[in-house]
C-alpha cells in the first residue's frame, strides 16, 4: 500500500465488507488490497468454487443469489458491500439478466430485511451500460444518457436501475469500469499474446478507435475511495485513466518490453466481424453454448470510441489513476511471464 493510501485511511475505524465475485481477477486484487488495509473480510462463494486462494482470515459464506437464507448470512452485520459477482457471456438476454440482475435484486432484498444500517453497496458496473462516444478525446460523462449496445450492457443498466430505486433506503453507490487490465487478467491478456508475435488484428478501425484501460490495482482503490465517501452515496462513478488511448499508444507501451521493432496492424471490416459473429453465435445457440463471439459481441467490438471521462471521480473523490499505461503494461507482461502465460 502506497503513502497516499495510508492517508486516505489516516483515523479510519476497521470494518467488515462482504465481496461477491471475490475469486475473479478483480475481486482477487481487491480482497488483497482490503487485507492489506486490515478490513474484515467475508466473501460469497457458489457451493462449487474453490477457496483455496482466498487470504489467510477471510470468512466465506456459500450459496447461491436464489437462496435467501445464504444471502440473509452474507449481509447480516457486514459494514459495505462490494458486488463484483455477474457474468460476461451468456447465450441470451435471459442468461445476462440471471448473471447480472437477478443477483442484485435478491441482495438488495436482503439488505433491506436483514441489514437496514448498511453503510454502502457498491455495484461494479461497466462502461458498456453507457455506450460508445461519440468521439474519442471527449468520453462519455456520468450525465450522458446510457445507450448500451449489447445484451451484456442492457443487463448491467437494469442492475443499475435496481440499485437506484433502493437509493432513498439503501445507500448505493455504482462504479463503471472501462477495460480492465492487470496481473490475472484473461481477456485483455489475447491482445498481448498477438502483440508478442508483432501482430495486431482489431474488429473496426486500427487508426480510429481509442478507448479507455485501468490498471486493476487503481480500479480497486478508486472503488474503495468510493466506497467510503459520503459524496459518493447515491452516485455514479466512472473509475478510469486519465485519458484514452489508441491503438498505436498502447503498440508503443508494449514494443520495448517485448523487444519489438514493427507491428503488423490488420483492420477487419465491420461485415466481416459481424458475419464470423453471426456464423460462430449461431454454432454455439445450436449446441447450447456461450460462443467466444456472436452479433452481439461483435457491435461491442467494432465501435470505435470506448471512452468515460474521469473528471466526476476526481472532483468528488479526488481518485487519479497513478499507474501509466507504459509502467502498467510492464508489470502486466512480467507477471504473465512468470506464470507461463506468455
Amino acid at each position: 500500500m502506497r503513502v497516499t493510501d495510508k492517508v486516505e485511511l489516516k483515523g479510519y475505524m476497521s470494518e467488515t465488507v462482504l465481496v461477491t465475485g471475490s475469486t475473479g481477477f478483480i475481486g482477487t486484487r481487491l480482497l488483497r488490497r482490503l487485507a492489506e488495509e486490515g478490513e474484515r473480510v467475508r466473501v460469497f462463494l457458489r457451493p462449487e468454487s474453490n477457496g483455496d486462494a482466498l487470504p489467510k482470515g477471510v470468512e466465506v459464506v456459500r450459496g447461491r443469489f436464489d437462496d435467501v437464507d445464504a444471502l440473509a448470512g452474507a449481509v447480516r452485520g457486514v459494514d459495505r458491500i462490494v458486488h463484483l459477482a455477474g457474468v460476461t457471456k451468456a447465450l441470451d438476454e435471459a442468461g445476462y439478466d440471471a448473471g447480472n440482475v437477478m443477483p442484485v435484486r435478491n441482495l438488495l432484498a436482503a439488505v433491506r430485511e436483514h441489514n437496514p444500517g448498511l453503510k454502502r453497496f457498491v455495484l461494479v458496473s461497466s462502461l458498456t451500460v453507457a455506450g460508445p462516444a461519440s468521439e474519442g478525446l471527449r468520453g462519455v460523462s456520468e450525465h450522458d444518457s446510457p445507450a448500451p449496445v449489447s445484451a451484456y450492457g442492457r443487463s448491467k443498466l437494469r442492475a443499475e436501475a435496481l440499485c437506484m430505486e433502493c437509493s432513498s433506503a439503501i445507500p448505493v453507490t455504482i462504479v463503471r469500469p472501462p477495460a480492465v487490465y492487470g496481473p490475472g487478467d484473461r481477456d485483455v491478456l489475447q491482445v498481448f499474446q498477438m502483440l508478442a508475435k508483432g501482430v495486431l488484428v482489431s474488429a473496426g478501425s486500427v487508426a480510429r478507435q481509442r478507448f479507455s484501460m485501468i490498471y486493476v490495482d487503481d480500479l480497486v482503490r478508486g472503488m474503495m475511495m468510493a466506497a467510503r465517501s459520503d459524496r459518493a452515496a447515491g452516485s455514479i462513478y466512472y473509475i478510469t485513466s486519465p485519458r484514452s488511448y489508441s491503438w498505436n499508444e498502447l503498440i508503443a507501451a508494449v514494443q520495448p518490453v517485448f523487444g519489438l521493432t514493427k507491428v503488423y496492424k490488420l483492420s477487419l471490416p465491420r461485415p466481416l466481424v459481424f458475419l464470423v459473429g453471426m456464423v460462430i453465435g449461431a454454432a454455439g445457440s445450436l449446441r447450447g453454448t456461450v460462443p467466444l463471439i456472436n452479433r452481439d459481441k461483435a457491435n461491442e467490438l467494432v465501435q470505435d470510441y470506448w471512452v468515460c471521462s474521469p473528471g466526476k471521480a476526481e472532483l468528488d473523490l479526488g481518485f487519479t489513476a497513478g499507474t501509466t499505461l507504459e509502467a502498467g503494461v510492464a508489470k502486466t507482461i512480467s507477471w504473465y511471464r512468470s506464470k507461463g502465460w506468455l
